[in-house]
Order: structure tokens, then sequence, then C-alpha cells
């Protein structure tokens, strides 16, 4: 699952990425407004985390802004102004919930779950996709209820492929997806047409009921 956090403090910013790394969320950040902004109307996520009070706007006007482009993400508050003004217009602007500063990360990692949960699938985070089950939050695939072994990679890839069902999907976007702000590190597009390739192989072994089809040029979507 992939977490953006909109945070001016640097040492909080890092700290929360951290915490959610080590949890296997792919985790992306911005430090102020704008770049905010650009993140949001650019890609997708499961959950935002939004600081109020940011260098040159407010996260405020981000939530609207999540809610005026229609976007599916769960949105999670974290602001040091714990004002009921604020927790309340931040919730009827359409945020999932608020969490005052200073706070615990086991609680934030808590949120993040219950708010994902709720937005996704009436409650339960599994998806199933024909004979599959794939679930996020223990990040395990059952193809007719026998456990199916991928790796993080084949994981992230195949739960983007199922949240984005018949959808043609660019390498760019794959990479950018699974790799976040760290794509560069995957070497090039053509790791990630290696980790298709075992995925497809995995899952036609299996017998899995999931078809990852190239569409040449462009890029693969699941049918």
């Amino acid at each position: 699952m992939k977490i953006l956090i909109i945070e001016d403090e640097q040492g909080l910013r890092e700290v929360i990425q951290q915490s959610l790394e080590k949890e296997k969320y792919i985790v992306e950040t911005a430090y102020d407004f704008i770049s905010g902004m650009d993140k949001i109307g650019a890609y997708d996520y499961d959950c935002i985390l939004i600081d109020i009070m940011l260098p040159h706007g407010s996260g405020l006007d981000l939530v609207r802004e999540v809610k005026k482009l229609r976007k599916k993400e769960a949105v999670i508050i974290i602001s040091a102004k714990n004002a009921v003004d604020d927790k309340v217009a931040g919730l009827d602007l359409g945020a999932d919930d608020y969490l005052a500063k200073p706070f615990h990360l086991a609680e934030l990692h808590a949120r993040i779950k219950s708010a994902i949960r709720r937005k996704s699938h009436d409650g339960d985070t599994a998806i199933t996709w024909n004979n599959l089950r794939l679930s996020p939050e223990e990040r395990t695939v059952l193809v007719d209820g026998t456990p199916l072994t991928l790796n993080r990679k084949e994981f992230d890839l195949l739960y983007y492929f199922i949240i984005n069902p018949n959808r043609l999907i660019n390498k760019t976007a794959l990479a950018e997806s699974v790799w976040g702000d760290y794509m560069d590190q995957a070497d090039n597009l053509d790791f990630v047409y290696s980790q298709i390739k075992n995925l497809r192989k995995k899952l036609k072994d299996a017998n899995a009921e999931a078809d990852i089809q190239a569409v040449y040029g462009m890029g693969y979507k699941m049918s």
C-alpha cells in the first residue's frame, strides 16, 4: 500500500516515513503546500497524511483538492492545532480522521489501517479477483485458498493491477507506484519487465484466474 506524507517538519516527516516503511508501506513525501498539491494531482495513494500548517498554503485546502478531484484516498489530518474548529473543518471537508500532535507512531499506524479499511470494500481490506484473494495488510495472496508466494515487488505489482482492473498502465506508472520516490533505484524499466514476467509465471503456475496482458509499445493491463 502506498502512503503520501505532507509535513513540513523534516524530523517528524522522516520518523513517520521510516516507521511506515518498516511496516512495508511504499512512502512518498512532500514538504509544503505546492509539492503536496503536485503529488496529489499526479499520483494515486491508499492514504494521505496532511498537516494543516504548511508553507505556502493550508492543509485544509489540500483536503478540499482531494475531494474536488474525486480521489479515493483515505485522508488523515495530522496537526499540532487541536482546536475543535480545525478538527470539525477538516472532517466536514471530507477527511477520514484527525490526529493531534504529539502522537504515538503505533496509534498512527492503527489510524491508517482503520481509515483504509473503511474506504475499501465495505470495511474489508482484502480484495477478491476471480479465484484470487489478496490481503494488503497481511501481504498475502491466496489462489483457490492456497497461499501463493510472491516477493515484495511482485506483491506490490499484483496489488496495483487488481485495484486498476482493465486499465492500460504504462511501465513508468507501474515503476512510480511500486518504487515511489525511489524509482531510480530500480535501475531501469527493464527491471519492471522482469518482475512482471516472474509474476505472470507464478500466477499461471498456480492456475490463477488473472491475465496480465502486455500491450506492445504501451504497457500492461489485467483482465
